[in-house]
């Protein structure tokens, strides 16, 4: 029979059996077999792992090195749509260039400072390198390479001219870039004026109103209305702030919540966000570049027009443009001319079918819709600027009439006691 041990053995630490190295990325030059100096990238706990993986492959290795962390972790940056665009603009003026494919993204994905948008490359070229398309290696990167991004590189592909494909879809990422942030600055004005009159209003309501509600007691007098329906409102404030900021937020998570997971939803806001004022008209002229330019890339690159409108319609941006342009696209599968479709929707301006019209006719369709999308861009920047040209005294006005009501309705029984006394 074991006897037991007065003294306890001391447990193994089970998260330290479970915790597996850290990986770094090494810098690495070395000679492969036929005696040529080459040099990468690869991913590995310590330089002896990573010298091991070389000689596994015939690489003699002459140095290896752990690569340097960027300074305030710029590299850990997430990767922006703009970032995936100049990514398309480099690759285009590489190809263009005659550089190969592969040498082309292995250079990008080395000499990118964003280290998840070298890690992408690494995993794009890795797949090319055995023999995948390119088109089939973007694919499952659906977070960064869209449907019709990756269609039109296997347009691209197919027809032999890569380079030409990827200088389109560098300027259609960089124009539709361009636009989005366009837009959202067009909805961040309002929405600025709204929050910065709701704040200030609170403030003076919950700190400002009550500090001149303990003056007026002493009065001894009746306040005007004005005045008591302002101390009336800080009151119910003062009371149930708290119920209205927990309403305020379940609202917006509720809102937020139905916008995401219910596609009805989001159809109706689109519907209703068409119907405000200036902010409609922008939100129209901005669909129409958007699907403008998304069917004059797909047309040139060689897509067929039925799958082009397709593709229109989800980048259009807005559920009443995407249902017209599939109803377009139904209509141009039956034989019916684009521009004739294009009309019978009630949503594009005659001078937009006109281009049209003229584009199918004269075989020119994509230049005529690239020249319908610079028109409407330019008229989305110019509304854009005349709308934050505008929203500057709009807000003073807003904030100024919120404030000096509440100013006026203090001083209104000061007013009175001065008259009386008087």
């Amino acid at each position: 029979m074991a006897t037991a041990t007065t003294g306890r053995k001391p447990r193994a630490k089970k998260s330290d059996k479970n915790i597996p190295p850290k990986i770094y990325i090494f810098e690495w030059k070395g000679i492969n077999r036929d005696g040529k100096r080459i040099s990468g990238e690869l991913k590995g706990a310590v330089a002896a792992e990573i010298r091991s993986q070389l000689k596994s492959q015939g690489v003699i290795p002459k140095s290896v090195r752990k690569q340097s962390s960027p300074l305030f972790q710029l590299g850990n940056a997430n990767i922006s749509p703009m970032d995936i665009a100049m990514m398309t603009r480099q690759v285009a003026t590489m190809l263009a260039a005659g550089v190969p494919l592969v040498t082309t993204i292995e250079l990008l994905g080395r000499g990118h400072e964003k280290a998840k948008m070298r890690e992408l490359l690494r995993t794009i070229l890795t797949e090319i390198q055995s023999g995948i398309p390119l088109s089939d290696a973007l694919r499952p990167h659906r977070r960064y390479f869209d449907e019709l991004y990756v269609d039109l590189v296997a347009a691209g592909e197919h027809s032999g001219s890569l380079d030409l494909v990827f200088d389109r879809v560098a300027t259609y990422k960089e124009k539709t870039e361009a636009l989005k942030s366009k837009i959202k600055k067009a909805m961040f004005y309002p929405a600025a004026v709204v929050i910065v009159a709701i704040l200030v209003t609170s403030l003076l309501l919950l700190f400002v109103v009550p500090q001149f509600e303990d003056i007026f007691k002493g009065f001894g007098a009746e306040l005007p209305a004005f005045t008591q329906l302002i101390i009336g409102i800080s009151r119910w404030m003062q009371a149930a702030w708290y119920i209205i900021l927990a309403a305020v937020v379940l609202a917006i998570w509720l809102f937020v919540r139905a916008h995401r997971n219910s596609q009805m939803v989001r159809d109706r806001v689109d519907e209703i966000i068409l119907k405000i004022p200036v902010i409609g008209n922008i939100l129209h002229k901005a669909a129409m570049a958007r699907f403008a330019r998304t069917l004059a890339t797909t047309f040139a690159a060689g897509v067929p027009l039925i799958d082009g409108l397709e593709s229109a319609a989800g980048a259009s941006g807005n559920a009443v443009y995407r249902k017209a342009i599939l109803k377009i696209r139904q209509e141009v599968m039956a034989g019916m001319q684009m521009n004739v479709a294009m009309q019978t929707t009630g949503l594009f301006p005659d001078m937009m079918v006109q281009m049209v019209m003229i584009g199918e006719e004269s075989g020119s369709l994509d230049n005529m819709l690239n020249k319908v999308a610079n028109i409407y861009e330019m008229q989305v920047d110019d509304a854009v600027d005349g709308l934050s040209s505008l929203i500057e005294p709009v807000m003073m006005v807003v904030i100024g009439t919120l404030v000096g009501g509440l100013i006026v309705g203090m001083y209104l029984p000061i007013f009175q006691m001065g008259n009386i006394v008087g």
